[in-house]
């Protein structure tokens, strides 16, 4: 199989198929043909399952939530840089967007003055499933722009 780089796990179903269709691809680039049925077998046991049966009934339960607790993430709060993890994340009505509270590893000065600083480690905001938040600065740059560091590749 040719060299490409290691995708994130996937945490649902439909990342899950969209590997094994990466998969297929890369098999049928380096000569190899294999059936899609195939291909998700091999994709439940990248992610340590029996078979796809399995793989597919425990990741099913799993919400399609762009960002989850605990994981590893960047982006711009306010204008500054950071990286950080999720502390909390909860889904707004309908599925718009989501809640979340990330907790920054270095905090981050919020204040544009020189004179004085406002140092911020742990904020929350409303984003949309793009992780870009509504809310915007004066200037129109959105006050959150969040993305996941190791983000799934297909």
């Amino acid at each position: 199989m040719p060299d490409s780089p290691t995708p994130k796990p996937a945490r649902t179903r439909e990342q899950a198929k969209a590997r094994a269709r990466q998969l297929r691809s890369e098999l049928a680039a380096a000569g190899q043909s294999i059936s899609h049925a195939k291909a998700l077998e091999k994709v439940a046991h990248e992610l340590g399952y029996r078979d796809w049966n399995t793989a597919s009934a425990r990741l099913s339960n799993q919400p399609e939530v762009p960002l989850q607790v605990g994981d590893r993430v960047s982006g711009h709060y306010l204008k500054q840089p950071f990286e950080g993890r999720v502390h909390a994340v909860r889904e707004l009505a309908g599925g718009i967007g989501y809640e979340v509270t990330l907790h920054f590893d270095t905090p981050v000065d919020v204040v544009e003055f020189e004179s004085f600083s406002g140092l911020r480690q742990r904020v929350s905001a409303m984003i949309s499933e793009d992780g870009v938040s509504w809310n915007k600065t004066s200037d129109g740059v959105p006050h959150l722009v969040v993305q996941p560091e190791d983000a799934l590749i297909v």
